[in-house]
């Protein structure tokens, strides 16, 4: 099986560190992954994205048009890649910073409060957490274990200290997927 993610936000938000995370728990599990970073010159503020595919088999294109599952942590990212993704697929919308619905109806959709929740674990640098454990909980690309694990094993030594404050991250996103994953009506 492959599934193919797209995480989209503005820099700063820890967009490219959430793909790196979850490439990393793919990778560590012996699965096949890529992944594919691209932001604006601008950096923190600018545009950031990353394409994450985590597969079972060879990956033929790190490429990817129509992805199965999209974590939009802005309004912006909302806009460009609602309209992309598969029928069926996966959103998972910040509603923290993103003002409206989403409108298509062919799609199942978990809406995360992320700026607030990581707020309430007590760092906002979390946010990008929070999303990725409401990904995980609703996809099940992969297990929370493995994510948790490559967390321990590659945040950087500086970042240490908030590992646990991740692990609750996640748990807190997962936890909101559970009950709030709804098919758009």
């Amino acid at each position: 099986m492959q599934t193919e993610i797209i995480i989209a936000g503005f820099g700063g938000q820890g967009v490219l560190f959430g793909g790196q995370v979850l490439a990393y728990a793919a990778m560590d599990s012996g699965k096949h992954v890529t992944w594919i970073p691209s932001y604006g010159p601008e950096m923190r503020g600018g545009t950031a994205n990353c394409t994450v595919i985590v597969s079972d088999d060879e990956i033929g294109s790190p490429s990817v048009r129509n992805p199965q599952a999209v974590i939009a942590l802005n309004l912006p990212s909302l806009d460009k890649y609602e309209p992309l993704l598969v029928a069926g697929g996966t959103l998972i919308a910040n509603s923290s910073l993103i003002n409206r619905k989403v409108t298509r109806t062919d799609l199942r959709v978990v809406e995360v409060p992320a700026n607030e929740l990581a707020e309430q674990i007590g760092d906002r640098r979390l946010v990008n957490t929070v999303m990725l454990g409401a990904l995980l909980e609703a996809t099940g690309v992969l297990p929370m274990a493995a994510v948790m694990q490559a967390l321990e094993n590659h945040l950087p030594a500086k970042h240490k200290a908030l590992l646990t404050a991740n692990f609750a991250a996640l748990e807190k996103g997962a936890d909101l997927a559970r009950v709030g994953l709804k098919q758009v009506a």
